[in-house]
């Protein structure tokens, strides 16, 4: 099958969630407190549908399962990756992430939590909180059990156009009016420190897990150093911000007709995140629009695109 896979994505009401997704990419969401988009994801907890062709309304995982050609034969279990659109309308719980290693030895998920945020829009003064001060764990856990956040957290202004790599085992929040895309491996595992004593539509505190998080927190926080590589090629520019040993990550910045080819890749992740254009694949011609989320799976090899669009893309 040469055809691009186009997928349906589902929303996720959380209780820091608001209204962006619906306001800035036209989605219909559930709710004014939907926080996330699960654009392209396998995982149980919210998995994506095939919208058109062959094989519509099949789910992603049944697609790997079934047609493991598509995905070049990739080896993992389940969809590797999943990718999210997040509305933090409200700071979100301070957390952390475990690795691989962590999850199948104490997990329920096949997968640790290694991620990555592009910063799609923000309010003027947003910021994240990324690391901590602590330079052992028993500072750590001292911290924390005194509930010394401002000594403990560090934070870290932001921009729209930003990007941020968040590997496993890190302290992290997103702040209040960041709108950004995630792309993480497949895991819903998340370790909360710290949730500003919120209580939920319920009239309930949301649980904490400092035992987990304590255990996985990387100690001391050394901040990853991205250097993120630019091609330009006519007036398109390829950013590739991120070659990780679970994922890699680029922007792609279109202007005018590119043909392309998907070198030594077995499938890619697509996600427009500004304008329109056009997606040409052996004859065929696709639109693509902001907001959109497809495949491009391992039998497609040759390309091209035209329009004026941006789209952040990945692969395994």
């Amino acid at each position: 099958m040469e055809k691009p896979i186009f997928l349906k994505p589902v929303f996720q009401e959380r209780i820091w969630g608001g209204t962006a997704l619906k306001d800035i990419f036209g989605y219909d969401i559930p709710s004014e407190k939907t926080g996330e988009c699960w654009a392209i994801s396998g995982h149980a907890n919210g998995e994506s549908i095939v919208l058109s062709g062959e094989f519509s309304g099949k789910k992603l995982n049944e697609l790997w399962r079934d047609k493991r050609d598509l995905f070049g034969n990739h080896s993992a279990l389940n969809f590797p990756l999943l990718v999210k659109l997040l509305d933090a309308n409200s700071d979100l719980s301070v957390q952390v992430h475990p690795n691989d290693e962590y999850v199948q030895m104490n997990g329920k998920d096949l997968f640790g939590k290694n991620e990555c945020w592009y910063v799609l829009d923000c309010k003027e003064d947003a910021e994240i909180i990324l690391g901590h001060n602590a330079k052992s764990k028993e500072e750590l856990t001292r911290l924390i059990e005194k509930e010394a956040w401002d000594k403990l957290l560090k934070k870290t202004p932001i921009k729209k156009g930003d990007f941020i790599y968040v590997p496993s085992g890190t302290v992290h929040a997103l702040g209040e009016g960041t709108l950004i895309l995630e792309i993480q491996q497949s895991s819903d595992t998340t370790f909360r420190l710290f949730d500003y004593d919120r209580i939920d539509a319920k009239g309930k505190k949301r649980e904490l897990h400092l035992r987990q998080a304590i255990e996985v927190a990387s100690v001391p926080h050394i901040l990853p150093k991205i250097q993120p590589e630019f091609v330009k090629e006519g007036r398109n520019r390829y950013i590739k911000y991120l070659e990780s040993d679970h994922f890699t990550v680029c922007k792609w910045e279109i202007k005018e007709k590119a043909e392309m080819k998907k070198k030594d890749v077995p499938f890619l992740l697509v996600s427009v995140i500004n304008g329109s254009g056009t997606l040409y694949v052996n004859g065929f011609l696709y639109y693509i629009n902001k907001g959109d989320h497809l495949i491009l799976p391992a039998t497609i090899s040759k390309y091209s695109l035209e329009g004026e669009f941006e789209a952040i893309v990945s692969h395994p």
